[in-house]
This record gives structure tokens, C-alpha cells and sequence, in this order.
């Protein structure tokens, strides 16, 4: 009884932000939807799933596909092994590790297009890198127009998104209990064993959240590939977001949206496959 008495309280205060959520993300993405299944905004004839075929005998649709995959599957394993590696050595005694938290979490306050300049200078034919290669005696590498764009970027990806990360599994190590790492150094654990039995298992939720935010933050590095290497740079980082801003300059809306679409189901799918995987492992677990 108590609970119903509350619910138009509750209703009350979340009102804002219902009503937010619903302007700003189910309307526009509901319009996205509608637009994805006509032929144009003007005319507005409904021509169903064409426009999905349409992209799916699209070359560069298909290429920005596979890349955005491939960034995903190299970068995001990459970005939590980065993260937990930092968030286990600054845990620890290490000099100057405040000094080290503090330098990893400025790309987060930093605006990008100012520190991006740095990257560009760093990795130009003419750049700070190739002109140590060439003092060693190596050849330079042209690493925008050629596959080392890849490389590139994933780097660019786990400097930008590594202290957000780092911080969470600060959180998510201080929550383990400190005895449980001195029992089992009492019963002879050694560092390998306390990670895999008592440091694993303890960031499970923690890890989880870390995964699925770099998900979607992987799917969202078009600003930083797009100030480094332009609107069309090299196959290898050609995303779909690339393929979705050359979209909306040439006014075609409808495979802009389709594509927007899939981005989502795609995103959807793999977030909901997490959290399945997640329930399941936390029911062994427990």
C-alpha cells in the first residue's frame, strides 16, 4: 500500500527526465526509423526494407561495416587490457602514482580538436616520428594512407578513452575486501593466484560496465579519425560514421537513417548478449 501511495510522488519526479528521454531519443529515433522505409523526406512513398538492400549492395557501406567491427574487436580488448594493467600497478605502491592518475584522466578535460594537432604532427609523412626513423637510419612510414592508419587510431582510441576506464576499475578494485588478499597471501597465494581467484572474479560487475561502455565508445571515434585523417582517409578506418557524414553531406537521407538503424541493432544486439553472458556468470558465481 505504502508504494502506491508513492508511485504518483515518484511519477512526479521523474517526469523530467521521462519527458527528456522521450523529446530528445524516442521521437528522433522513431523518425529515423519512419525515414529509413520511404524513398525520400519530400515525397515520402513508403518502399519498405529497398533502402537496406540498397546498402547491402553498397561497397563502401559494406567496408565501413567490416571496419567498424574490426575497431571494435582490436579496440576494445586492447583499451581494458590498458585499463586494467594501469589500474592494478596504480593501486599499488608505485612513486608518484598520483601525478600518474592525474596525467591519464586529462584527455578527458582537454578538448580533442587541440590535442589532436599533436597526434597529426606526430604521425605526418613529414612528422616528429619519421624524423627519428630517418635519424636511426629506417625508412618513413606513411602511416595515414596506408594500413597503419589502423594502428594509429587504436592508439588514439585508448589515449582518449583509457582514464575514463582507469578510474572505473579504481572504484571497482577499493570495493574488494583487503583481507581477502591477506588470508590468501597467508595461505601461500602468490600474485597470479590472488588475480585469478580473488581480483577476476570481484571486477566482474565492474568489468562488464567497463566492456559495454567501450562498446559503444568504439563506435563513436569518428570525431578523432575524422580530424586526424579527413572525411574519405584510408580504407582501413573508413567506419560507418564516415559512411553516414558522407551520407548527410550529399543529402541522401535514406541510406543515412537505414544505416543509422543498423549501427543501433548492432549496438543493441551485442549489449544485450553482454548482459545475458553477465547474468550467466554471475548465477555461477553465486
Amino acid at each position: 500500500m505504502q508504494s502506491r501511495r508513492d508511485a504518483p510522488f515518484v511519477l512526479l519526479f521523474l517526469a523530467p527526465s521521462l519527458a527528456g528521454f522521450l523529446l530528445f531519443f524516442i521521437l528522433p529515433f522513431g523518425a529515423v526509423i519512419y525515414y529509413s522505409l520511404i524513398d525520400n523526406p519530400v515525397s515520402g512513398h513508403f518502399v519498405g526494407l529497398d533502402n537496406y538492400r540498397t546498402l547491402e549492395a553498397s561497397g563502401s557501406f559494406r567496408k565501413a561495416f567490416v571496419n567498424s567491427l574490426a575497431f571494435a574487436g582490436f579496440g576494445v580488448p586492447l583499451l581494458y587490457a590498458a585499463s586494467l594493467g594501469l589500474a592494478l600497478l596504480l593501486r599499488g605502491k608505485l612513486p608518484l602514482r598520483q601525478s600518474f592518475r592525474t596525467m591519464f584522466l586529462m584527455p578527458l578535460v582537454v578538448p580533442v580538436a587541440s590535442v589532436i594537432l599533436v597526434w597529426q604532427t606526430l604521425f605526418h609523412w613529414k612528422g616528429a616520428i619519421n624524423g627519428f626513423f630517418l635519424h636511426w637510419g629506417f625508412d618513413p612510414v606513411d602511416w595515414m594512407n596506408t594500413r597503419w592508419a589502423l594502428a594509429v587510431m587504436l592508439i588514439v582510441f585508448v589515449w582518449k578513452n583509457v582514464g575514463y576506464n582507469l578510474i572505473i576499475f579504481l572504484a571497482g578494485l577499493s570495493n574488494i575486501p583487503a583481507e581477502q588478499y591477506e588470508s590468501a597471501s597467508i595461505d601461500g597465494a602468490g600474485a597470479v593466484r590472488r588475480f585469478l581467484h580473488i581480483t577476476w572474479p570481484g571486477l566482474a560487475p565492474t568489468s562488464f560496465f567497463v566492456i559495454v561502455m567501450s562498446i559503444v565508445q568504439s563506435f563513436k571515434v569518428f570525431r578523432e579519425t575524422y580530424l586526424v585523417a579527413g572525411a574519405y582517409p584510408n580504407d582501413a578506418i573508413y567506419t560507418l560514421q564516415h559512411f553516414m557524414n558522407n551520407m548527410f553531406q550529399s543529402l541522401d537521407y535514406p541510406k543515412l537513417t537505414a544505416a543509422a538503424v543498423l549501427l543501433s541493432i548492432v549496438i543493441g544486439v551485442t549489449v544485450y548478449v553482454l548482459f545475458r553472458l553477465e547474468r550467466r556468470s554471475r548465477e555461477a558465481l553465486s
